[in-house]
């Protein structure tokens, strides 16, 4: 596994691309990069009390050259969160990392709280850089449920934030739920690289959806890599797409009569899924089954049993955000699995220990040329070069 170079004692190993972002400051000059070249100058702050997440923090400033800045986040004997800054944000561009811990909430009232301070504290801009989006895959109204995305993006914009980086958000529209601008910059290109340098044979592969809601991520994939595709489709599909979307439960009514006889509203035949099937030839083949999330992983399992029973000899699963929560990592270790790929986009450093299939790749990179491009008022377009709708 490849490491980055000159890497601090205190990171985790992480796989890195080999080559920095083309066409940047750095790149191109080989000199370091000016980070106080615009006025106001640069502050970088990791708003988690979770040491393990603020790895992510230390990477970025070490490659913008830059020290972390000074902040005090913890708790208080009675569970509230206090966020003490210790240096000016007067007329600074702040951006301010946070990664999801495994207490979600606790790591939200972290980030407004901070956000808030920066804001009475007369900072210039306040740059929240989130690269895993809490809440993402509650983006639908379900039943009688709430669309917490859109009232956490109300949250973040009331506290002062003014902009957003994140990465590979679980639905693209949840930008729509923001009134200030958002980049969802993109891990693919990282785990494309990781396929072609770390996967031996991998011409010999083909690119797996494990349901139909996950085809075009696996179709973006594999005409990247101009490789095949398969699709799983069947009784092993991911619980999300089974959820019953809207209010659909019919109202309450006290007399029957009240509604006329000859109005016969027709409704839509239930659902039967299928025997589970593969779309797509993948026998004798390397399987990568690709997408955004893994984080219950029943629905990756079973498409991995289906797999090798079709004839795979080998599969790998890419995601960008690892959760892997609860049993995760030793059900990955028992089953047919024969690596997990994931970013740092969410410290995941407990359940590497657990099971050593699981691999990580880092993409600081990206969100440091992103940072760099924000605060010296360069265009973001290269970020997003060849990015198509299905990615």
């Amino acid at each position: 596994m490849q490491c980055c170079p000159e890497q601090d004692e205190g990171l985790s190993s992480a796989w890195v691309p080999r080559e920095p972002l083309p066409e940047s400051v750095e790149a191109v000059t080989g000199k370091q990069l000016d980070m106080n070249a615009t006025k106001g100058g640069l502050i970088i702050f990791s708003a988690n009390s979770n040491p393990a997440s603020r790895e992510l923090g230390k990477r970025i400033s070490e490659r913008l050259g830059v020290e972390l800045g000074k902040v005090q986040v913890y708790q208080e004997p009675n569970r509230e969160t206090r966020v003490q800054i210790q240096e000016s944000v007067r007329g600074k561009d702040v951006f301010i990392i946070q990664t999801v811990s495994k207490d979600v909430n606790t790591t939200i009232m972290e980030l407004l709280i901070m956000v808030y301070a920066c804001r009475t504290s007369c900072a210039r801009n306040i740059i929240g850089v989130i690269p895993y989006f809490p809440y993402s895959k509650q983006c639908k109204m379900r039943k009688r449920g709430s669309i917490v995305s859109k009232l956490l993006a109300s949250m973040m914009c009331k506290a002062g934030l003014t902009h957003l980086i994140t990465m590979d958000l679980h639905q693209k529209e949840i930008q729509g739920f923001f009134n200030i601008p958002v980049d969802n910059l993109r891990a693919s290109p990282f785990l494309l690289q990781y396929i072609q340098e770390e996967i031996p044979d991998y011409r010999n592969a083909v690119i797996v959806a494990k349901s139909p809601s996950s085809a075009k991520r696996a179709q973006s994939f594999a005409e990247r890599l101009r490789l095949g595709i398969a699709v799983i489709h069947g009784e092993a599909q991911d619980a999300e797409s089974d959820l019953v979307d809207g209010r659909h439960s019919p109202p309450t009514v006290k007399n029957m009569g009240a509604i006329h006889p000859s109005l016969e509203i027709p409704l839509l035949i239930p659902k039967e899924k299928p025997p589970i099937t593969v779309v797509g030839d993948v026998g004798g083949r390397i399987a990568i089954i690709v997408d955004d999330i893994i984080d219950d992983v029943d629905s990756f399992l079973a498409a991995a049993e289906t797999l090798k029973e079709r004839g795979a000899y080998k599969i790998f699963v890419m995601a960008t955000h690892g959760i892997l929560s609860s049993d995760a990592p030793r059900l990955i270790e028992e089953s047919a699995i024969d690596e997990v790929v994931v970013t740092n986009t969410i410290p995941h450093e407990i359940q590497k220990l657990q099971c050593p299939k699981i691999k990580t790749v880092d993409i600081s990179m990206i969100l440091s040329e992103a940072i760099r491009r924000i605060h010296n008022g360069e265009s973001m377009s290269y970020l997003f070069r060849n990015i198509g709708l299905d990615d």
